[in-house]
């Protein structure tokens, strides 16, 4: 990983969350996720994080089989790319669903742009949901290949850790990053399991590796009849809430401090006490 310059890491910088309530229409998605790209920038943000499965929410799993992108080219990719470049910040585009060497299952990927709109980073998301209580089911497997590597970013501000949703519930994850300024989660959490863990999930990754948690969600009730718990935030290293949104689309946004991580490491320096990882 390259190292920051010294001025970078002293000089705070602006992210935003966008939080949605996406649905089984790609082009009017792309248009919302836009005009909260346009929000976030106008108020000053210079990273923007979109919530997973920003782009579509079908009514069955398999229905984002029909919008999957081979890498490097579609609507979707082409949409971000160009949404950076316009508005000049970094975009990290939630998920979208890219092609797998399986025709049935595709995999679900973050990408990451430069204000140059050119693509920084990709991450395949590695832990796949599984979830039965009631009326709920989820098997996120059955129409997603898992990723493999651990993917990481150099930002202006310092190295920025990229997972996804139930990646939260692996801190081994994140370990595997090392020294992060920024973690980042696009999320589209179920309303049950985002009241019982979420906020103690993310609190829980920035104390330990002081650092700062970006997390985009999904928040409110979806056309397709699902509801996700939403509460996209902003977390500090010391595990304080900076900004939160509970439901319904919009932006959550504060700076990312190089010097608090710099004092929270430095008045209890657990970090660095680390022995077996």
């Amino acid at each position: 990983m390259s190292e920051t310059s010294s001025e970078s890491q002293t000089v705070p910088f602006r992210a935003a969350a966008l939080q949605m309530v996406s649905a089984p229409d790609l082009e009017r998605n792309l248009a919302e996720a836009g005009r909260l790209i346009a929000e976030a920038a106008r108020g000053g943000a210079q990273l923007v994080l979109l919530p997973e499965y920003f782009c579509f929410m079908g009514f069955k799993d398999t229905d984002k089989l029909a919008i999957r992108e081979t890498p490097g080219d579609g609507p979707i990719q082409r949409f971000l790319s160009e949404a950076a470049r316009e508005h000049r910040v970094w975009v990290i585009g939630g998920t979208l669903p890219l092609q797998s060497p399986e025709p049935s299952r595709v995999l679900n990927t973050t990408l990451v742009f430069d204000p140059d709109g050119r693509q920084a980073a990709r991450y395949d998301k590695i832990h796949l949901f599984n979830f039965e209580k009631g009326e709920e089911s989820f098997d996120e497997a059955r129409t997603i290949c898992p990723g493999s590597e651990v993917r990481t970013f150099e930002a202006p501000f310092g190295r920025v850790g990229l997972s996804v949703c139930y990646d939260l519930r692996f801190p081994e994850l994140y370990r595997q990053m090392g020294d992060c300024a920024l973690i980042v989660v696009p999320s589209a959490f179920t309303y049950t399991t985002g009241r019982a863990h979420w906020e103690t999930l993310l609190k829980a990754r920035a104390v330990e590796n002081q650092c700062y948690v970006l997390a985009a969600a999904q928040g409110g009730r979806h056309e397709n009849g699902r509801r996700t718990w939403g509460h996209s935030m902003l977390i500090d290293p010391w595990g304080e809430i900076v900004d939160v949104r509970e439901e319904g689309a919009g932006v959550v946004a504060g700076a990312i401090d190089p010097a608090r991580i710099a004092s929270v490491r430095q008045s209890l320096p657990a970090y660095r006490h680390r022995v077996l990882g």
